[in-house]
């Protein structure tokens, strides 16, 4: 029995794996989804259409968010990866600190800052969406998104850290990036490869934090890098427990011209 219940959790996610774009139901449970990966990485392009097929929302009932961050240690080997950021690989690096001290690699996935493994596993993407859904999480609200002066401002609302939780306090970050990117790889090992890549980070802010005797209310002003297609954008917010790195809400928000 124990073989067959196997056999069929691996069905139901691969079959999970292969939908297409589904629409997100409002009272849906957010996860975010962090992509550790590099162009400069043979390992990584299957990693980054994983992403692509989750960022499709394939699983019911659960919104994934997905945020696609390019590490910069890649770079001295013949490629510099455009998309690429020392601040991606400090943040990788703070969650292997926070998980024992692990070795950081790509490509890397993170789920909802707890669970982490290698970025093109599939079997284990889905395992650690099922283990995150039922997660209590903090409704996070995003309005009155609007771009002007080469800034993106937004109004950020999170209800109060309730006991349950088991969180003292937690530390509000909006992430913007970009819907879609593509590179022509012309050396290193992707060599002559097309590459495309969903939610390409081009930042990440901590814009404040959190504690349980209120709710956290900001207008948010988040400076942008020369003037990307504002069809092409999306916002993340995320609050996360700064010990655990656990994530405790989130949500994201497409940006309309």
């Amino acid at each position: 029995m124990k073989a067959l219940a196997a056999i069929l959790l691996v069905q139901w996610f691969a079959a999970c794996l292969s939908l297409v774009a589904v629409e997100t139901p409002k009272n849906a449970t957010p996860v975010l989804i962090e992509l550790f990966t590099s162009e400069g990485c043979s390992s990584c392009p299957p990693a980054d259409a994983l992403l692509q097929k989750l960022d499709a929302q394939p699983v019911p009932g659960v919104q994934l968010i997905v945020l696609s961050e390019h590490v910069d240690y890649w770079n001295h080997i013949g490629w510099k990866d455009p998309y690429s950021s020392q601040l991606f690989s400090q943040r990788q690096n703070i969650y292997a600190q926070r998980m024992g001290g692990s070795t950081v690699y790509t490509p890397q996935m993170i789920v909802d800052g707890t669970s982490e493994f290698v970025g093109s596993d599939g079997l284990q993407a889905l395992k650690a969406i099922d283990k995150s859904r039922s997660a209590e999480k903090l409704p996070v609200n995003i309005s009155n998104i609007s771009l002007a002066n080469g800034a993106l401002h937004g109004r950020i609302e999170i209800g109060t850290l309730p006991e349950s939780l088991h969180a003292h306090s937690a530390d509000v970050y909006v992430a913007v990036a970009l819907n879609h990117a593509e590179s022509q790889v012309l050396r290193g090992e992707n060599e002559g490869r097309r590459l495309q890549h969903v939610a390409v980070v081009k930042s990440v802010t901590k814009i404040g934090s959190m504690n349980k005797s209120k709710n956290f209310t900001q207008d948010a002003a988040i400076k942008l890098e020369g003037t990307p297609d504002p069809e092409n954008l999306r916002i993340v917010v995320f609050a996360q427990d700064p010990n655990s790195g656990k994530v405790i809400g989130a949500a994201l928000q497409q940006i309309k011209p």
